[in-house]
């Protein structure tokens, strides 16, 4: 009797070996750090691709309405020119946050995620209002600074694949609907240049 019983265990593991390997193979291998999608590098020049943003600011030296890139990972893009410098009652800054995503880790026996989906959850994550009818998924808030609603500062972001764009503008005086589209349209200028 013992040796029926060692049997049929020595069966029952070797049927479950095999089944469990067959699993196993069928599943795929372990993920590991290797098998994740790092953030792209974006170009030296992506902030100079961008073009002329003297229109969005006022008239001051030339320095104040040129783009100046700084960032690693996430790529910024700054312009601004204060009272000082303009030659009228105005001010106005620029900055262009271009974030390219990279995959991650998920739970354990998940494919990683990749690093549009990354991008997506960073995006969605946003508290900005969602913007209907546009080629991107875009988010953009507006709120008037001071007394007189000539000061706005604008927010606009907008995700396509693994990059996000994300355009704050201040300026004044400025209306705000001219000032949202400005930024609108600078950021898929950023996102075309990063395509």
């Amino acid at each position: 009797m013992g040796r029926r019983w060692v049997r049929g265990v020595g069966v029952a593991a070797g049927v479950a070996g095999v089944v469990g390997g067959g699993f196993g193979f069928a599943v795929g291998k372990p993920v590991n750090e290797d098998d994740v999608v790092g953030a792209r590098r974006l170009a030296g020049d992506v902030c100079q691709r961008l073009g002329d943003v003297s229109s969005m600011l006022p008239k001051a030296s030339v320095r104040a309405t040129r783009l100046v890139q700084g960032g690693r990972d996430a790529v910024s893009c700054t312009a601004g020119t204060s009272r000082a410098e303009a030659e009228a009652f105005s001010a106005g800054v620029l900055r262009v946050t271009i974030t390219p995503y990279g995959g991650r880790l998920a739970g354990a026996g998940e494919s990683p995620y990749t690093p549009e989906a990354m991008a997506k959850k960073a995006f969605d994550r946003s508290p900005l209002e969602s913007v209907e009818g546009r080629p991107y998924p875009t988010k953009s808030s507006r709120t008037a600074k001071g007394v007189a609603g000539e000061s706005w500062q604008v927010k606009v972001l907008v995700q396509r694949a693994d990059i996000v764009v994300l355009v704050e503008y201040t300026a004044n005086p400025v209306q705000g609907e001219s000032a949202e589209r400005a930024a609108t349209v600078l950021a898929d200028r950023a996102i075309w240049e990063t395509k």
